[in-house]
Formats: C-alpha cells, sequence, structure tokens
C-alpha cells in the first residue's frame, strides 16, 4: 500500500481586502477554498490550471512561505494517527477536541513553530519558477548551495566545499563552476543550481514551481529528465506546478486540476488525459496544440473571464463559463466525490452526463 507523504484537510488561504479611511477588513481574496489533497510518498503530483486560480499560493501554503488562513497540513504522518485526530476534531466531546489540538501542534504543518519547524524545513524544499530571481547575484555558487547546509547545521565546516561540489555534480555542473556568479550562467544552468540548492538537505518533497517555464524547449526536455532521474535516486515526492499541459503529463504520476482555489478533479495521469471527467479539464485538454497541421482538433471556447476570487460564484464555480451548467450548479457547491473506481475524484453535479 502507498504510504501519503502529505495529507491536507480543508485548507485554505485567504487574503484580507481593506478599504475606507481607516483601511478596515472589508473582503477577502480567496486563492485557496477548502483543498482537501493527498500527495502519495514517491510519486509526482502536476497541479494545473489557468494563470491566478490559486495554484502558487497552494503549494507555498504547505511550504509555510504563506501562512494558511485554516486548515491542516499532516506531514509524514500515519493515515490511522490522521484519521483518529481528524475524528476527535468532529467529536462532540469538548475534551476530546482538546486532546486534538493539543495533537496538531506537533502533527499539523500549519501549527508547528520553533524548532519543530525547523526540523520539517529540512525535509520540505522548493524549485522557484526563475532561476534569474531566485538567486542571490551577489552570492557565489558554492555560498548558494551551501547555505542551506549552513543554516540547518546539517555538515561540519570541514566539510561543506565537498558536499558542495557533490551536490553540483548531481545536477551536471563542475568544480569549475563553484566561483561564478549566477548571471555567468544560462538559464538551464541556472536552474540547475536552484535544483541542487533544494537537494542539500536531502529532502523528502520539493516544490517545483513551473521550473521549466523559463526555459528554452531543448533545455526543458533536459531538465524534466534531470528531475525524473533524480526522483528515482533519491526517493523524491514532487508537486509539480505548471500550466503546461504536455510537461505535466511526461513528468507526473497523477493529475489534481485547479480552478478559482478549488480542486475540479484528481486522478492518473494517463486517465485524465484520455477520459477527462469535468468539463473544465476537457477544455484545457482541447486547447493543447497538435503537431500535424492535418490533424484537426474541436477546440472548447470557454466563455467569459475567470470570476473576481473576491466573490466568487454560489454552486459551481465554473458553472457560469460551462455549457452543460443545470439549476442544482447555480445553487448547490459540488464536492470532490470518487469516480471510475475509486482512483478518480471530481467535483462535477453533471459528470456522468457529459
Amino acid at each position: 500500500m502507498v504510504e501519503n507523504l502529505v495529507d491536507i484537510r480543508s485548507l485554505k488561504k485567504y487574503y484580507p481586502v481593506t478599504g475606507g479611511v481607516f483601511r478596515r477588513h472589508v473582503a477577502d481574496v480567496k486563492a485557496v477554498d477548502g483543498v482537501d489533497l493527498v500527495i502519495r510518498k514517491g510519486e509526482c503530483l502536476g497541479l494545473v490550471g489557468e494563470s491566478g486560480c490559486g495554484k502558487t499560493t497552494f503549494g507555498k501554503t504547505i511550504l509555510r512561505l504563506h501562512k494558511a488562513t485554516e486548515g491542516r497540513i499532516y506531514f509524514g504522518q500515519k493515515p490511522q494517527d490522521v484519521e483518529k485526530v481528524e475524528a476527535q476534531l468532529a467529536s462532540a466531546d469538548a475534551q476530546e477536541r482538546a486532546q486534538a489540538r493539543a495533537h496538531l501542534r506537533t502533527m499539523d504543518l500549519v501549527r508547528v513553530n520553533g524548532r519543530a519547524l525547523l526540523r520539517m524545513r529540512q525535509k520540505i524544499q522548493i524549485v522557484f519558477q526563475d532561476p534569474s530571481n531566485s538567486l542571490d547575484p551577489r552570492m557565489l555558487v558554492k555560498d548558494i548551495v551551501a547555505e542551506p547546509l549552513t543554516a540547518q547545521r546539517l555538515v561540519p565546516v570541514r566539510d561543506i566545499a565537498d558536499r558542495v561540489l557533490e551536490l553540483l555534480s548531481v545536477v551536471g555542473l563542475t568544480a569549475d563552476h563553484l566561483m561564478r556568479y549566477p548571471h555567468e550562467f544560462s538559464g538551464g544552468q541556472r536552474q540547475r543550481i536552484a535544483i541542487a540548492r533544494a537537494l542539500a538537505t536531502s529532502p523528502e518533497f520539493i516544490l517545483m514551481d513551473e521550473p521549466t517555464s523559463a526555459l528554452d524547449v531543448s533545455v526543458q526536455a533536459q531538465i524534466l529528465n534531470l528531475l525524473k532521474r533524480l526522483q528515482e535516486e533519491f526517493h523524491l515526492t514532487y508537486l509539480f506546478v505548471t500550466h503546461h499541459l504536455l510537461v505535466v503529463k511526461y513528468i507526473s504520476n497523477r493529475i489534481a486540476v485547479m480552478y478559482l482555489g478549488k480542486m475540479a478533479e484528481i486522478g492518473p495521469t494517463a486517465e485524465i488525459f484520455g477520459r477527462p471527467l469535468h468539463p473544465y479539464t476537457k477544455a484545457l485538454l482541447s486547447a493543447i496544440p497538435v503537431p500535424d497541421p492535418f490533424t484537426k482538433r474541436e477546440k472548447i471556447i470557454l466563455n467569459g473571464d475567470v470570476p473576481n476570487p473576491i466573490n466568487p460564484p454560489a454552486g459551481c464555480r465554473f458553472h457560469p463559463r460551462c455549457s452543460f451548467a443545470k439549476d442544482i450548479c447555480r445553487t448547490v457547491e459540488p464536492q470532490l466525490e470518487s469516480a471510475e473506481g475509486g482512483e478518480r475524484t471530481v467535483a462535477c453535479h453533471r459528470w456522468r452526463e457529459i
């Protein structure tokens, strides 16, 4: 049975909107709004959706780069322990709820602080979208890669240089690159440096925030192959955030489709591409260009723009743009439900009819 590395329950991230002379809180931007998601140990889970749907915010909230508004993030916890705590939280007994809240202080990434949070940060890392901005232009490569080792005190000072060289060799760089600054490298080489820095703490989970979108196509292929090799070699788990569907098809085991702060559909990559169930997923896949001028594909053109996350539509958030919407879609919010034998989940009232 595959273990769950990250178990996310009812996660929310709201950004307050202020107004008036006294800058009072008048509304919230609901970037992530009640997301449930499981990331299995050793897999690459692709997270896709339109720009502004909350993908990057969701990933950074998992890593505590953004503070969650509500919800729970269990990292590396046994499923039976997670279910026990969840049952206690839902209990009518005040004492059981108090016990659950006490457990959450050590189990839940949202509530962990101090040294416990520092230890957690050793296990979770991130590779940002643009290495030109994520690497300090005033630091040498040897210092950039060594910084996590120094901050976490993982390696004796005398061994840091050897460890840095080892990390660079893992990503295809050499000792000749140690004494250079980031601007002296190509985009692909800079991203390799960022990956080496992420590997420095021997993490279990890495958030890949569109790591290939700023690179040329040929370099993208090299970085994707490098990531796949590293995943197998170091038994890593990835959350791969992207809007490039062919990239996510190549690297991901499962795909989660996000729309306006909520999950629309989750399932194995082959099944999502072979038979999408949610109309939003169908529309995304129909936009993939076909590299054959004689092959025609019917594109699904969505009406209107993405709704305002400050005031999302009632019911299904996709219904204003959905050609299959009925009255129930406008009033009742769909919940993720099992479909196609349980490996897939979809949040749509009418997926069986589509």
